[in-house]
């Protein structure tokens, strides 16, 4: 397996080395879905500098005799293992490969030294049982190839935060069997970002698209810290058939020190919707192309590009499985509607993929 993997190289059979978001990124990629370029570094990456390391016997060592209730334990443990992991040396070829295609990835922009997001994609995020997701770290705004080498040390040292470790000896996973990719993409400089779900999260109707968005950075969207704008728009028509504007009292914003850091929005700004209904459209638009192509309802992480033209600014930044309402009888989501003539028709319309599988 190779050290990294570039999004548009990526086929299914790579997804257990690349882990969920780099597998999402790469096909999206790969179906012409409007999507940041950028590369992974691969679980061969990591155990690599695992192995180069000797980490299964600092593991062993460290996490003999751990007590998950004792969260003084926990936290002193798990700091230390993250401390070996940050400054661990990387084999040279693994380093090397990081740095050439960071700056590989700096000429396809026409960028020095290019802005990235470097994101977990821990292939445990993936297991059916498990929910690891949102326990790994990202770091915005990163330049340059020492930079990008050290964020990735970071990301694979999130591997043994206090939830993670806590969490894997709970539902018994083996603490030296998790692996670590890694994905590094061009940042985008966002006017607005935020999530959106091809059905309604309140009650499961498929004939929506749901979109939650704030001003800057998804990042208080995802994490909650931010009440975002909600709307709705009618999946066959794109027309918004319902908008709440909330008072996005802050938002995270690049700095003029070239970090990403949370800011107070001025009240008259706070009060405005951050999305227009064409910006609004287009991201529903992009929705439903990733679901047709899915074929179940998607969860998907988007971001408004300043850098882009209006019209072809929307970016996609991940796109993932709704678990919610999709486990649920189709039935049960309906209320028995489906037994209506038209709703049947409305539902084919919508959801043509889903219907056929059934």
């Amino acid at each position: 397996m190779s050290v990294t993997m570039w999004f548009e190289s990526y086929w299914p059979g790579l997804k257990s080395e690349v882990g969920g978001k780099a597998a999402s990124l790469g096909e999206m990629t790969g179906v012409g879905l409007p999507v940041p370029p950028g590369y992974a570094v691969t679980t061969a990456g990591y155990r690599a500098a695992h192995d180069a390391a000797d980490l299964d016997a600092t593991l062993a060592r460290l996490l003999h005799g751990l007590d998950t209730s004792d969260t003084a334990q926990v936290s002193t443990v798990c700091a230390e293992i993250r401390d070996v992991i940050r400054t661990m040396p990387l084999p040279a070829h693994v380093e090397e490969r990081i740095r050439l295609d960071y700056e590989q990835l700096c000429r396809k922009c026409e960028v020095d030294s290019l802005p990235v997001a470097v994101r977990s994609s821990a292939t445990s995020e993936d297991s059916p049982d498990a929910s690891f997701a949102g326990e790994h770290d990202t770091y915005l705004w990163i330049r340059g190839d020492d930079a990008v080498v050290d964020a990735v040390r970071r990301c694979w040292a999130s591997l043994f935060t206090d939830r993670a470790t806590c969490y894997r000896v709970e539902m018994g996973y083996e603490h030296r069997s998790v692996d670590m990719a890694v994905v590094i993409q061009k940042m985008v400089r966002p006017i607005a970002a935020g999530v959106a779900f091809t059905l309604n999260p309140a009650n499961g109707d498929r004939s929506q698209v749901a979109i939650d968005a704030a001003w800057g950075f998804g990042e208080g969207v995802v994490s909650g810290e931010v009440t975002p704008d909600n709307f709705l728009i009618d999946k066959v028509l794109l027309e918004v058939t319902k908008r709440d504007i909330s008072n996005k009292a802050h938002e995270y914003r690049l700095t003029d020190h070239d970090s990403v850091e949370k800011a107070t929005i001025d009240d008259d700004r706070a009060e405005k919707p951050c999305m227009t209904d064409v910006q609004l459209k287009a991201v529903a638009s992009l929705a439903k192309t990733a679901e047709r192509h899915y074929g179940c309802p998607q969860d998907i992480e988007w971001a408004v590009d300043a850098d882009l033209p209006e019209g072809e600014n929307i970016i996609l930044l991940q796109a993932r499985p709704e678990t919610v309402w999709s486990k649920k009888p189709r039935e049960s989501v309906t209320g028995g509607a489906a037994k209506d003539p038209m709703a049947s028709i409305v539902s084919t319309l919508m959801n043509p993929l889903y219907t056929k599988k059934q």
